[in-house]
């Protein structure tokens, strides 16, 4: 009813903005207005020239300034409305009255009768204006790179968006038109490697375990190339060096890596009763001691590592090695102190909480 009220409001201003104009009255001329007066005057110096009662210079130079003074007050009056016909006027105002609101209810009719059912949803999304779906939006940048092939940056985008919507081999492809018109870089060759692997099922192929190894040229720390070879090594059935790679990438991560506890996790699979987080040289150390002498520094190795998580609680990788440890030397209630000392250390950050939660589950430590 609101609505209704504002369009009357609506009409009856633009009728009323229409009929001001005609309405108002015409101005006659004013008879004793300067412009009149000025004229008086020129005409009787006329008439004193002609009866000879001025001379002629004097009549010339009254003349002049009488005319400036009538030029003056022309531009200073209004100008005055035309005269209209009183009949024209009234037919024009008629048709304003009628006319504008049946234009109004001509145009209104078709387009926003309130007797139109609303679109369904499905109609909506397909009417001009209306965000389009994925797929429409991948076919028009997929048209628009047909035309122009080498825009590098329109590869760039659709390559994660087919991959996303597991069209992996147009995702492969289009990796690799971005690493044409893009340019070398390890994010790019850790991509295509990931869509390489996607499109045989998850297995680190030949193919994928090169693009890997290309990008890990380009960096050595490239998060995604270090993870996908750690998983073409377990692939290949070498745990150890699977292992060691994802130890390598954990000790460089930072703390709130999205991908940390997925390497974690992985490790665990891996790590079975190898004693984990030892460095490359103590390996190759510990190689030719003797059995005792081996034990005996890996306890070592163990308790300086909860020495140093009593100082500092906040590596929740280093709290995961040492409930690990605990658990490969067969001491499960220092294990279960361990986790529950480690609980306590992050219970202040929910996200170091949340990854150490995760690891221990792995390490069958739930709840």
């Amino acid at each position: 009813m609101t609505l209704w009220f504002v369009f009357a409001l609506m009409t009856v201003a633009a009728i009323f903005a229409v009929l001001l104009p005609l309405g108002r009255k015409e101005r006659t001329p004013d008879q004793g207005s300067e412009v009149a007066v000025y004229k008086d005057q020129l005409v009787e110096i006329e008439r004193d020239l002609a009866a000879g009662l001025i001379p002629a210079p004097d009549a010339e130079a009254a003349r002049v300034e009488i005319s400036r003074r009538l030029l003056a007050a022309a531009a200073s009056e209004p100008a005055l409305a035309p005269q209209s016909n009183l009949k024209w006027r009234r037919a024009a105002a008629v048709l304003a009255l009628a006319g504008l609101p049946l234009v109004a209810a001509g145009v209104y009719m078709p387009l926003g009768s309130p007797k139109l059912q609303d679109f369904p949803l499905a109609q909506r999304e397909r009417a001009p204006g209306k965000a389009q779906s994925l797929e429409n939006l991948v076919e028009q940048v997929q048209q628009h790179l047909e035309k122009n092939p080498t825009d590098g940056r329109g590869w760039n985008v659709l390559a994660p968006v087919l991959e996303r919507l597991g069209r992996f081999d147009e995702a492969v492809r289009a990796y690799r038109n971005s690493l044409a018109y893009n340019g070398e870089s390890s994010e790019r060759r850790s991509d295509l490697g990931e869509a390489i692997s996607a499109a045989a099922g998850g297995v680190v192929t030949a193919e994928a375990k090169t693009e890997f190894e290309r990008a890990h040229a380009l960096n050595a720390d490239d998060p995604k190339a270090n993870y996908f070879l750690g998983l073409a090594a377990e692939q290949d059935g070498r745990k150890d060096d699977a292992a060691n790679i994802w130890r390598a990438l954990l000790a460089k991560a930072p703390a709130d890596a999205p991908w940390r506890a997925l390497v974690q996790s992985s490790l665990v699979r891996v790590a079975g009763g190898t004693m984990p987080a030892l460095s490359d040289e103590t390996i190759a150390a510990s190689k030719d001691m003797a059995e005792g002498d081996r034990n005996a520094m890996v306890r070592g190795m163990v308790d300086r590592l909860a020495t140093r998580l009593k100082q500092n609680g906040d590596d929740v990788d280093g709290w995961l090695r040492l409930v690990r440890a605990y658990l490969v030397m067969g001491d499960r209630d220092k294990a279960v102190g361990a986790s529950a000392d480690a609980r306590q250390a992050v219970a202040s950050d929910a996200e170091r909480l949340r990854q150490l939660n995760e690891g221990l589950k792995t390490l069958g430590f739930g709840g």
